[in-house]
């Protein structure tokens, strides 16, 4: 084998752009998700759900459904309280502006006395097929009394709102601010200009390929759950789990096979997992639920639903001196898991991104309606903020007659300027803005766009270009496990806590191993996701995996070479402070300065080794980059056409170029989505949700989306972290937002729209709201 054939490192490690390993087995039908599983004495698990946005409950019947064949029991309130299931509540990090709690609501898994979004669940059935536990849940019998219900944020903080919860007065969950409010308001004062934006970020629906589901199963003898479900981190769901059963967490196993997308929802606990196990223990019985596509629009926790106005001052050469942002979050109709956090702590401290503001200030009330409970999407609240910030810069373009590309110049932090502590206290460790700026501006070559407006204008459309610099923050629970077994039979095999969504884990793990210790892919197993396997594990989110991995799995590497050098010394007959371990070589030790080696597998034949790596802490990370888009309008129909998108990121150092380019490509496609086909929608009077399904709800296909030209600029690798590698998993969706909103704008002014119609356009951009924007 010649040298570079050896070398598995260079081949297969660090910044080689390997084809996905797992895509043969997932796109030949051999993936394994949680609805695919079933036991022996299977149940089956529905619920009933609620069609009013508020009532009260003033009957609900169980006796017929009881008599349905094949109904083992039939589940209300009452029934999950006498099996121990605790309500569900706020395990965000946040308080009130004063110190204090926020507003003290909870969840009751299955309604009591009152229902306050379509789609809560009410009852729940378990029969010996899917099939006769949904019979069974018809015939529960239910007597409404309707109320008056509130759909809207604006709306519910209204005195005359109707009032979801006691506990929440006004309907008022939590205020909650960030920044120097006094300090900013000066410098307001003392501002040449002063620019305002009204930015609003739709509610949408995640709609993951795969439904939600899990299935249950309990050991009387051991007093113990094994969960089949899909998560994102089972270590996580299952300590919420355990909370919300009442049991101690080594009473539960969690096991996540596949999964078919994720987006953050899939984090979060929801009602139906503590049932179906309580089911399972008390039927003694396995317990299976899986969601309907219908369940998962008007049930999964749900995303975005922010409106934001927001103010820069500037001085007179258009350079910011301040931005503060006033949002209002609308959470649904009870706290998800993380949702009150989503838009305080989780984002609003990178208020002003990475322009120069030396004052900003951002305030946040969040208020329940009688919608779906909302939480962390692709982003979690990072598009949100980093929107607003984009769209003052955009403000400010048109105020001081700047180019879209000038007025960011003059305000983007330079390579210079790093690290830098913004005014809220959070540090940007590393960047190069003006670099990536200025590569994305060449690649989409911006200074021809005039050429092109005239070439479409030529067949009767209208060219519009939008730019975005964006910035994310990524990081998640310090908290992270890795395992690397090296088995006797001349494979290895990796444990990790962090569970893959469609993000090609498979792929890059085998990487960072690869370039550690030069063992080819086709040698590494991956172990199911299996809380038993690992004593913690931060799970997937906040664009956190890769952060996390490459430290552990380098730990657990380097403990599987010191464990094992001592046995390659035994064998090469030398002293273990004369070997050396080469993964160029491809995984071998070797006496230095001689030609004598022996492999990592045959030095540890006789025996297995288990390496072992752990991290509990994590500093966060900061992606950026420019997304420039393209579009063409017809004037006629409203109906925008995306012609081309360019994007260059600084994501430090990259894993895999292939598996990045993937990711900005998904997440850019949401992004898309949200500003011209995706939002969800309830009548105002009745709480009726209008988008409850494919037929109503807008995805966007392959033919709504442009190619997508991508580029990685390793210009600025982070400090905080061996590899130097930046998240990159939400960053196509932050930039994607901003960049098709201002294209569209663009397009409506060379098309004559007024500067009122245009700031009164609400995404998505729909072609009839263009349209009625046009006229």
């Amino acid at each position: 084998m010649s040298t570079s054939q050896n070398n598995i490192a260079a081949r297969f490690g660090v910044g080689q752009p390997l084809r996905r390993r797992e895509d043969e087995r997932l796109l030949r039908g051999a993936g394994r998700y949680v609805d695919d599983i079933e036991h022996e004495g299977q149940l089956w698990a529905a619920f009933l759900r609620s069609p009013h946005a508020h009532a009260i409950l003033k009957l609900v019947d169980t006796a017929e459904a009881k008599k349905a064949p094949g109904v083992l029991a039939v589940w209300t309130a009452a029934d999950a309280a006498a099996a121990g299931v605790g309500d569900l509540t706020s395990w965000a990090p946040v308080q009130r502006v004063d110190g204090s709690p926020i507003a003290p609501v909870t969840m009751p898994v299955l309604a009591r006395d009152r229902v306050r979004f379509v789609g809560q669940p009410i009852a729940m059935a378990v029969a010996t097929s899917r099939a006769a536990a949904e019979e069974a849940i018809e015939r529960i019998e239910i007597d409404f009394q309707e109320l008056p219900s509130v759909v809207s944020a604006e709306a519910a903080m209204s005195a005359d709102a109707p009032e979801l919860h006691a506990q929440a007065p006004g309907n008022v969950a939590l205020d909650w601010e960030v920044g120097d409010a006094a300090a900013t308001d000066a410098a307001f004062a003392a501002a040449a200009e002063v620019v305002s934006v009204r930015t609003r970020n739709q509610r949408l629906i995640v709609a993951s390929m795969e439904p939600r589901g899990l299935n249950a199963q309990y050991d009387a003898a051991e007093g113990r759950w094994t969960l089949h479900i899909g998560t994102q981190g089972v270590h996580m769901l299952r300590m919420i789990l355990a909370k919300s059963l009442g049991a101690p967490e080594d009473r539960l196993r969690l096991i996540t096979p596949d999964v078919g997308g994720a987006f953050g929802m899939k984090m979060m606990i929801h009602p139906e997992y503590p049932l179906v196990a309580a089911a399972a223990r008390d039927l003694g019985r396995p317990v299976k639920w899986t969601a309907s596509r219908e369940e998962s629009f008007l049930s999964d926790a749900q995303g975005r639903d922010l409106t934001t106005q927001a103010e820069g001052a500037f001085d007179a050469d258009g350079r910011m001196l301040a931005m503060r942002a006033r949002s209002v979050a609308n959470l649904g109709a009870y706290y998800s898991q993380f949702g009150a956090g989503v838009h305080g702590p989780f984002s609003a401290a990178i208020v002003g991104a990475l322009y120069k503001v030396p004052q900003a200030y951002a305030g946040l009330t969040s208020v329940f309606t009688n919608t779906t409970p909302t939480d962390a999407y692709r982003g979690a609240g990072r598009p949100e903020i980093n929107f607003a910030a984009e769209d003052l810069m955009e403000a400010a373009a048109l105020r001081f007659d700047l180019d879209p590309a000038e007025i960011r110049r003059r305000n983007l932090l330079a390579k210079e300027d790093f690290p830098h502590t913004n005014s809220t206290g959070v540090t940007y460790d590393s960047g190069d803005c003006h670099a990536v700026l200025s590569a994305a501006l060449d690649a989409a070559d911006w200074e021809g766009r005039a050429a092109r407006r005239a070439e479409s204008a030529a067949r009767g459309r209208v060219r519009g270009v939008g730019l975005c610099y964006y910035m994310e923050r990524t990081a998640g629970s310090p908290v992270e496990e890795a395992r690397i077994r090296l088995r006797r039979d001349g494979r290895l095999e990796a444990t990790i806590g962090t569970q893959a969504s469609g993000q090609g884990h498979e792929t890059a793990w085998s990487q960072l191993i690869a370039e550690k210790l030069g063992v080819p892919p086709e040698l590494i197993d991956f172990a199911p996701n299996d809380s038993d396997l690992l004593p913690a594990g931060g799970g997937t989110g906040g664009s956190r995996s890769l952060i996390m991995a490459h430290r552990t799995f380098f730990m657990a590497a380097d403990d599987v070479v010191a464990q094992a050098k001592s046995l390659a010394a035994e064998r090469l007959e030398a002293a273990e402070a004369d070997i050396e371990f080469r993964a160029d070589e491809g995984g071998r030790f070797r006496i230095k300065g001689t030609d004598r080696t022996i492999g990592l597998f045959e030095a540890a034949a006789e025996q297995e080794i288990l390496g072992a790596g752990s991290v509990a802490e994590s500093s966060p990370t900061f992606p950026n980059g420019a997304h420039i888009a393209e579009i063409e309008l017809d004037p006629e129909t409203g109906e925008v056409a995306p012609l081309r998108y360019v994007i260059v990121d600084d994501f430090g150092r990259v894993l895999n170029p292939l598996l990045a380019a993937g990711q900005v490509h998904g997440g850019a496609a949401q992004g898309i989505g949200q500003a011209l086909l995706e939002g969800a929608a309830w009548d105002e009077e009745s709480g009726q949700p209008l988008t409850g399904s494919m037929l109503d709800y807008i995805l966007p296909r392959a033919d709504d989306l442009p190619n997508f030209e991508t580029s990685m600029l390793e210009v600025a690798p982070t400090p905080s972290n061996p590899l130097g590698v930046k998240g990159a998993g939400e960053a196509g969706t932050v930039g994607g937002i901003p960049a098709m909103i201002f294209a569209v704008r663009d397009a409506l002014r060379h098309a004559g729209a007024g500067e009122d119609a245009i700031a009164a356009l609400e995404p998505p951009f729909t072609p009839c709201k263009v349209w009625k924007a046009l006229q």
